[in-house]
């Protein structure tokens, strides 16, 4: 259905005159992410990067003809065991595994009714479902405890001079970071705002 709440980057394509529109008639809240913080949005942000490899491996050297892979790539996707819930996507949506184009298939198919299915299948499902939210739990412990681990929080005085790291770099040749800034205030514990 159609969700209550979204968070997305401030793109020009979510901010546009025409998105805003759409979604207060719709009636979305529309939430933004703090700029060049991809932390905040974390998840997209990790499925964007899964994503561009699978295609861009997939892709012709131009990569014009991404459009026609991503079907392929949504598909592996979604059958393949992601790390963070030791589960196949599919399998937690559907309560089954799913039919790969290689998989051994018998040539006669029969149906029987089974009159507790839908109960078994509701049971499987809860049991996917709580071993996926107990396997993304402790993942996000990991990753947590691994981040805190090597984190360092800067701290800066009003007039430092600092560079600022260029998280949109397109490739290898692309500069690291960009500046001089000039800290001009304090926005809270790891915000500043600086002038060129």
């Amino acid at each position: 259905g159609t969700p209550k709440c979204i968070l997305t980057d401030n793109g020009t394509h979510f901010t546009a005159k025409m998105m805003t529109e759409l979604l207060k008639q719709i009636g979305i809240t529309h939430l933004y992410s703090t700029p060049y913080h991809p932390m905040t949005n974390g998840q997209i942000e990790r499925f964007n990067a899964t994503m561009d490899a699978k295609i861009a491996a997939l892709s012709n050297e131009k990569r014009t003809n991404w459009d026609e892979k991503l079907p392929f790539v949504i598909f592996n996707y979604n059958t393949t065991i992601h790390r963070t819930t030791n589960q196949i996507p599919f399998e937690l949506i559907y309560g089954r595994k799913p039919i790969l184009p290689f998989d051994q298939q018998q040539p006669l198919v029969t149906l029987s009714q089974d009159p507790e299915h839908k109960t078994k299948l509701n049971q499987h499902l809860s049991v996917l479902t709580e071993q996926a939210k107990a396997t993304i739990l402790e993942q996000q412990r990991k990753y947590r405890e691994r981040y805190d681990r090597y984190r360092t929080n800067p701290t800066y005085k009003i007039n430092d001079i600092i560079l600022v790291k260029t998280l949109n770099k397109r490739n290898k040749f692309d500069i690291r970071y960009e500046g001089p800034f000039k800290v001009t205030q304090q926005l809270g514990k790891k915000n500043y705002r600086t002038t060129y």
